[in-house]
């Protein structure tokens, strides 16, 4: 991800979340120098991915595809090359929210070896007030 893809990633942001990040998160975070990447989906970006690494752990910030192309593994190719790069960055564990409201999203991440550790009440903003996040991790064991 760069600078000149943000104006895309926040309008994909927007289509497929209710509560979007703004545009300056994302500016901020690649300030920051997160890892970030885009999907590139015939040309245009199909989805992308931030986290944050520091002292041996990963955080992954958003995992995001269109909606028009989800349920079509993009999710799960996204997911794995952000474990590819916490790898190579010597990671030792990956820490995620998820919203109990995104079942396809546990699914995912369940079926790719994190574990529920714990849930933070009221983290997102929900129609109805907040909702709950549920806390996941993933034990990274080295390549090789």
């Amino acid at each position: 991800m760069r600078e000149d893809d943000l104006a895309a990633v926040h309008a994909l942001e927007i289509r497929a979340y209710e509560f979007p990040w703004s545009l300056g998160i994302f500016r901020d975070c690649l300030r920051a120098d997160y890892p970030a990447w885009v999907l590139d989906a015939g040309g245009r970006i199909g989805g992308y991915f931030l986290m944050s690494v520091a002292a041996g752990e990963a955080h992954v910030l958003n995992i995001c595809v269109a909606p028009e192309l989800q349920g079509l593994g993009h999710g799960r190719a996204l997911l794995r090359a952000l474990l590819r790069l916490a790898r190579a960055r010597r990671v030792e564990r990956v820490f995620l929210e998820v919203r109990p409201s995104n079942p396809g999203a546990i699914a995912l991440y369940d079926s790719e070896g994190f574990n529920e550790i714990g849930r933070r009440p009221r983290y997102y903003p929900a129609r109805n007030g907040r909702e709950d996040a549920v806390v996941m991790a993933l034990e990274l064991i080295p390549e090789g």
